[in-house]
């Protein structure tokens, strides 16, 4: 089956997937682009539960200061090599967690991880790491956070 160009391109700025990873997902989904988002979805879970063992022994720490300068949260995100933890990409999702965790206030990692993701609320933060380590075929965990607000 041929790949419609605008679905692909509709299919990888909504997963963020690989163009590789999009067409072969859309393939198997006959061309019906919220199929083909599931099984994206399913295989970064698939990809995410097979490098969980793996140890994550470098990262960084990520600080969000909301705009009125009273809230803010510092986070620890690991990975599992120094090239992911300097990515652009892997910085972005640092920051961006860090963003969610001073607008959400979460009491610890695993409850983190449950949440609703402030800017698609359709994906856990949980279902956002997992398209992360299925696009960087690393382990990433969040190791800890600490929020502060006046």
């Amino acid at each position: 089956m041929a790949v419609e160009v605008s679905v692909l391109k509709q299919l990888r700025e909504r997963t963020d997937a690989s163009v590789g990873a999009c067409k072969d997902a859309l393939e198997k989904a006959q061309g019906d682009i919220d199929k083909a988002a599931e099984l994206l979805r399913s295989e970064g879970s698939r990809i995410a539960e097979k490098k969980s063992a793996r140890e994550t022994g470098i990262g960084i720490v990520e600080a969000y200061v909301h705009t009125t300068q009273r809230l803010g949260a510092l986070l620890e995100l690991r990975s599992e090599t120094d090239f992911v933890a300097r990515n652009a990409e892997f910085q972005k999702l640092a920051h961006n967690i860090a963003m969610h965790v001073t607008a959400a206030g979460p009491q610890n990692v695993e409850e983190l991880l449950a949440q609703p993701y402030i800017r698609d609320e359709s994906k856990t933060i949980q279902d956002v790491v997992n398209e992360s380590i299925a696009r960087f075929g690393e382990n990433i965990q969040i190791a800890r956070f600490s929020r502060f607000e006046i």
